[in-house]
C-alpha cells in the first residue's frame, strides 16, 4: 500500500495527464471522478461482484467523450455459472439509470437472506424476486387484517378479462421492447384508480395521444380492478353478450340474481357460477358499463 503522500502524487499526475496509464486495485471504485479517463481494463472480471463491476465501469465515461470498459477473463479457465451471469448482466445494462436493474439482477443471481431468519441465503431465487415480493406482500396484508395467510394459494387469483378488442401497447406507439415490458409490469402493479390514472397521464405525456389498443389495455385493467371485490374469475364481453363467471367465495346474493332474471329476460344462468346477459354493446365503454351495472345489481 502506498503512503498517503505518494498516493496523492500519483493520482495528481494521472489527473493532470502527466501519466496516461494508472495501474491500481479496486480502490478506485469509490468516489474517483476523472473526466479525462475514457478506457478501463478490468483483469479477471469474473472474480468481481456485479456491484463492483458497475462501480468500476462508472469510473470512465464521465465526460462527453466515448468511453470503453474491457472485461478480461482467464483464457484457460471457464467462468462459473454465476460469474457468467454477472458478466452478461453488466454487458447488457449500459444505459443511464441501469443501476437499479443491476441490483435486481444481482439479487436474482445470489439469492437473498431469510426475511425472518439469520441465514444469508433463502428461497427467493427459487421463485424470482418479483414473485417472492408479491407473495410476501399478500401474506403481510392478510396478517395485518387478522387473517391466516392461505399458503396453498399464496398469490391472488387475477380475473380473466376479454373485451374482444386488441389491448396492448403497439410497436409504433412505444418502440422499445424493454420499455413496453416495464410499462406492462407497472400496469399490472396498479391497484387503485389513482395509480392507473397517473400511468395514463404519463403515457400521454411521453408518447402522445393513446391509440385505441392502448386505451383498450387501460380499460381492461380498470375493469379488472372493478370486478376484483366481486370475486369474478372470468368476464367476457362481446358486442351482443356479457358473460360473468364467479369464484366460490364471490359475495353475490342469490336472491338478487333470481329477482334480476325475473325482471330482465335477457339475463340467465349458465351453470351454477356463470351469469349471462344479452344486450348490445358496440364499444368498450358500453361493455365496461354493462359489466359494472350487472355486478352492482347482484352484489350481496
Amino acid at each position: 500500500q502506498l503512503p498517503e503522500r505518494e498516493l496523492e502524487r500519483v493520482m495528481r499526475d494521472f489527473t493532470t495527464q502527466k501519466a496516461n496509464l494508472l495501474l491500481c486495485t479496486t480502490i478506485i471504485e469509490t468516489g474517483i471522478n476523472i473526466p479525462t479517463a475514457n478506457t478501463i481494463i478490468i483483469n479477471r472480471a469474473d472474480r468481481f461482484g456485479l456491484a463492483q463491476l458497475h462501480q468500476l465501469r462508472g469510473r470512465v465515461g464521465r465526460s462527453h467523450h466515448q468511453a470503453y470498459a474491457y472485461l478480461l477473463t482467464d483464457a484457460h479457465a471457464k467462468p462459473t455459472a454465476q460469474a457468467q451471469k454477472r458478466l452478461e448482466a453488466i454487458t447488457m445494462m449500459e444505459e443511464l439509470g441501469s443501476g437499479f436493474y443491476l441490483a435486481m439482477q444481482d439479487l436474482e443471481i445470489r439469492g437473498a437472506g431469510e426475511v425472518l431468519g439469520e441465514n444469508q441465503s433463502g428461497e427467493m431465487q427459487q421463485v424470482g424476486v418479483s414473485l417472492y415480493t408479491e407473495m410476501l406482500k399478500r401474506a403481510v396484508r392478510d396478517l395485518q387484517q387478522g387473517k391466516e395467510p392461505d399458503l396453498s394459494q399464496p398469490l391472488e387469483v387475477v380475473s380473466e378479462i376479454n373485451l374482444h378488442a386488441p389491448a396492448l401497447l403497439p410497436n409504433d406507439y412505444c418502440s422499445d421492447v424493454q420499455e413496453r415490458l416495464t410499462l406492462y409490469k407497472r400496469l399490472a402493479n396498479c391497484e387503485a384508480e389513482d395509480d392507473l390514472q397517473a400511468l395514463q397521464e404519463e403515457l400521454i405525456d411521453r408518447f402522445g395521444e393513446m391509440p385505441p389498443q392502448a386505451r383498450a389495455l387501460l380499460e381492461t385493467h380498470r375493469l379488472r380492478m372493478l370486478v376484483k371485490p366481486f370475486g369474478v374469475a372470468k368476464l367476457d364481453a362481446s358486442e351482443s353478450q356479457l358473460s360473468v363467471q364467479f369464484d366460490a367465495t364471490a359475495p353475490i346474493d342469490p336472491t338478487k340474481v333470481i329477482l334480476l332474471m325475473q325482471k330482465d329476460r335477457s339475463v340467465r344462468m349458465s351453470g351454477p357460477d356463470k351469469l349471462l346477459r344479452k344486450l348490445s354493446m358496440p364499444d368498450i365503454k358500453a361493455r365496461v358499463k354493462a359489466a359494472r351495472d350487472l355486478l352492482e345489481a347482484v352484489k350481496a
